[in-house]
C-alpha cells in the first residue's frame, strides 16, 4: 500500500518535485492520511479507471454529487462575463482544497466548453517528454469522460517531444481530482490529459506553441497545482502571496524571479512553492502571446484554514485567465447619453463629495471584513444621478486598484459602491485587499462624463481628457489625471494606453479601425491627514 497526504496530494514525485515529499515519512501532521490501494490492472486499456476515489474525494456517486454541489453552492467568486481560456486550481483532497477549487469551477457553469485540456506534473513517474493520454476515456464515480482524440492526435503529430503515454497517467491523482468538478458544471465535453515530469520551460514553450493555434472559445486549459508545501501558516500565506502576485502580472519572468527568491529565503520547513508549475507556465505563455488575456485571482486558502492545524500547511490558489475587458468592464444596459450628459453638468458640493468618499470606504471595509455590502440612502439627489465612475485605491501612495464603468446601470452612489468593491477585489493586476491593508488605503473617485467618439488624436487635450481605445475585445482606459501624474506627452500617453492597457501595438491610436473616445472627469479624493 502507498501512503498519500490528501492535503498535498504527493506521492513519489519526479526529481524536480522531490521537495514535495521530503520528510513525509516522518511527518506528524494532524492532517488525515489515507491509504490508497493500487487498482487492479485495467482490463479495458482505453478506459483509465478512477485511482483516488474514496481517498481524495467520495467514492459513492450520490455522495460525490452532493459534496461537489455543496462546494459549488458555497463558492462566491466575482462574476466574470467574458471568455475564460484557462484556470489554475489545486489538486489536493476535496476536504482541504475543494473550497478553493470550487471558486474556479463555479465560473464555468453555463459555459459552452467542449474540450478541456488538463495539464499537470506527474507526482509518480520520471520521464523526459510530454505525456498525453491520447485515446479512450477517464472514469470517475460520475461516469466516463471521453478523450478528444482528434485534438490529441494533432498534438502528437506536431512535435516529437509530445508522446502518447497512457502508462504515465495510471494512478496519478493530479488530473483526476479535477474531473468530478468538471462533470458537475459542464455538459457533453471531452478532455485531453497531459502530464509533464520536471519543470522544463523548454517543454512548456513547445506545448504552448502547439496549443495556441488550436484554442477557441469552446476550449479550456486547466493548470493543476498546489502551492507552498509545509511551512507554518503565516509563512505560507506570505510566500503564496508573492507567487500569486507574480502570476497575476501575467509575466513568466516575474514568476521565475519570485520562485527563485522564495527558494533562497530559507522559509522554515518549506519544501516547494508550486509543486506542479508546467500547466501554469503553458497558460501564462499563451496569455502573454495573445495580449488579450489577463489572470484574475479568485480565491486563496491553505490546509490550515480547513484542518485547523497551522504548524505545517499546504497552500491552494484559484486563478482564472480571462479576456481583459471582462475584468474591468461590466456590460450594463445602454444608457441615455443625453440624460447622463445633463446630469454630469450638475457639479457636486464638497459635502456631497465627502459623503461619496465615505460610502466608498465603508463599502470596501464592510465587504473585505464581512463579505456584506452596506446599504445607503443619501438625501442628496445629486448622488442619485445616472453617471459612470471610476474608484481608485492607493496604498501608501502606490496604486492598489482602479476599476470603473462609463455607462451607469443605476444611481451614482450605487455605481461607486460597485466599483469600490471591484477595485478592492477584482482588479487583475492586484490580489484582493486584505483586512490588514484597510487602514492604509486612500480613496479617489472620478465621476465620468459620457464617452465621445473622436476622429483623430489631435482632439485630445492632455490633463483635461481621459481616453479609451478599443478594438474588438481589446479595451484600454486612462483617466485624465494619468497624463498629469506621469508627465507623459501625448505620444507617450497614447503609446502606453495602447500597449499597457489595451494589449495592442503602441501606435494603435493611429489605426483607423481603432475606436478613440474621450471623456472628462470630476476627480476628488480624501484629504490627507
Amino acid at each position: 500500500m502507498e501512503k498519500k497526504s490528501q492535503a498535498s496530494g504527493n506521492s513519489f514525485p519526479p526529481r524536480a518535485f522531490t521537495a514535495c515529499l521530503t520528510g513525509l515519512a516522518v511527518l506528524s501532521l494532524a492532517f488525515t492520511f489515507t491509504f490508497l490501494r493500487e487498482k487492479e490492472t485495467n482490463k479495458d486499456e482505453h478506459v483509465r479507471k478512477a485511482a483516488v476515489a474514496g481517498a481524495f474525494y467520495p467514492e459513492d456517486k450520490a455522495v460525490l454529487e452532493r459534496h461537489v454541489d455543496t462546494l459549488l453552492r458555497e463558492a462566491d467568486p466575482p462574476k466574470i462575463k467574458e471568455s475564460i481560456f484557462a484556470i489554475m486550481v489545486p489538486h489536493a483532497g476535496y476536504v482541504y482544497s475543494g473550497p478553493v477549487a470550487a471558486y474556479a469551477y463555479k465560473e464555468l457553469e453555463g459555459r459552452d466548453i467542449k474540450t478541456v485540456i488538463l495539464i499537470g506534473n506527474s507526482h509518480r513517474h520520471f520521464f523526459d517528454n510530454i505525456a498525453v493520454y491520447a485515446k479512450g476515456a477517464f472514469e470517475t464515480p460520475l461516469g466516463l469522460i471521453p478523450v478528444d482524440e482528434t485534438l490529441a492526435a494533432k498534438l502528437l503529430a506536431a512535435d516529437p517531444a509530445i508522446a502518447d503515454r497512457p502508462d504515465v497517467h495510471e494512478n496519478d491523482h493530479v488530473l483526476e481530482v479535477q474531473l468530478p468538478f468538471l462533470q458537475r458544471v459542464l455538459k457533453d465535453f471531452k478532455i485531453v490529459p497531459i502530464l509533464f515530469s520536471g519543470d522544463s520551460l523548454e517543454l512548456a514553450r513547445k506545448l504552448a506553441g502547439v496549443l495556441a493555434p488550436l484554442l477557441n472559445d469552446q476550449t479550456l486549459i486547466i493548470a493543476s497545482t498546489d502551492m507552498s508545501h509545509y511551512p507554518p501558516y503565516t509563512d505560507a500565506v506570505a510566500a503564496d502571496r508573492k507567487t500569486l502576485d507574480a502570476i497575476l502580472t501575467g509575466k513568466m519572468k516575474n514568476l521565475d524571479a519570485s520562485l527563485q527568491t522564495l527558494a533562497s529565503e530559507h522559509i522554515p520547513q518549506a519544501e516547494t512553492f508550486l509543486c506542479s508549475p508546467s500547466g501554469v507556465r503553458v497558460a501564462m505563455l499563451i496569455a502573454q502571446g495573445s495580449g488579450d488575456l489577463s489572470p484574475v485571482l479568485l480565491r486563496y486558502a491553505n490546509s490550515g484554514d480547513t484542518s485547523g492545524d497551522k504548524s505545517r500547511v499546504v497552500g491552494y490558489g484559484a486563478v482564472a485567465f480571462v479576456a481583459k475587458q471582462s475584468t474591468i468592464f461590466v456590460a450594463p444596459p445602454p444608457a441615455d447619453k443625453e440624460k447622463s450628459r445633463n446630469a454630469y453638468e450638475q457639479k457636486m458640493t464638497s459635502q456631497e463629495k465627502e459623503e461619496l468618499l465615505k460610502m466608498a470606504r465603508a463599502t470596501v471595509e464592510s465587504y473585505v471584513q464581512t463579505g456584506k455590502v452596506p446599504e445607503f440612502s443619501p438625501a442628496s439627489t445629486t448622488l442619485k444621478r445616472p453617471l459612470g465612475a471610476f474608484v481608485t485605491l492607493k496604498e501608501n501612495g502606490q496604486l492598489r486598484g482602479c476599476i470603473g464603468r462609463f455607462d451607469p446601470s443605476g444611481p451614482l452612489y450605487l455605481i461607486v459602491q460597485q466599483m469600490a468593491i471591484s477595485a478592492a477585489s477584482q482588479d487583475p493586476r492586484f490580489r484582493p485587499v486584505s483586512t490588514e491593508e484597510l487602514r492604509n488605503l486612500e480613496y479617489e473617485i472620478s465621476v465620468l462624463s459620457p464617452l465621445r467618439r473622436i476622429g483623430t488624436a489631435d482632439e485630445i487635450e492632455l490633463g483635461k481628457h481621459g481616453v479609451q481605445v478599443s478594438k474588438g475585445f481589446h479595451h484600454g482606459v486612462f483617466l485624465p489625471q494619468v497624463a498629469t501624474e506621469t508627465g507623459w506627452n501625448k505620444e507617450e500617453f497614447l503609446g502606453e494606453l495602447c500597449s499597457q492597457k489595451a494589449g495592442l501595438p503602441r501606435d494603435c491610436w493611429k489605426d483607423p479601425d481603432v475606436n478613440l473616445e474621450v471623456f472628462t472627469a470630476e476627480v476628488f479624493s480624501e484629504e490627507k491627514k
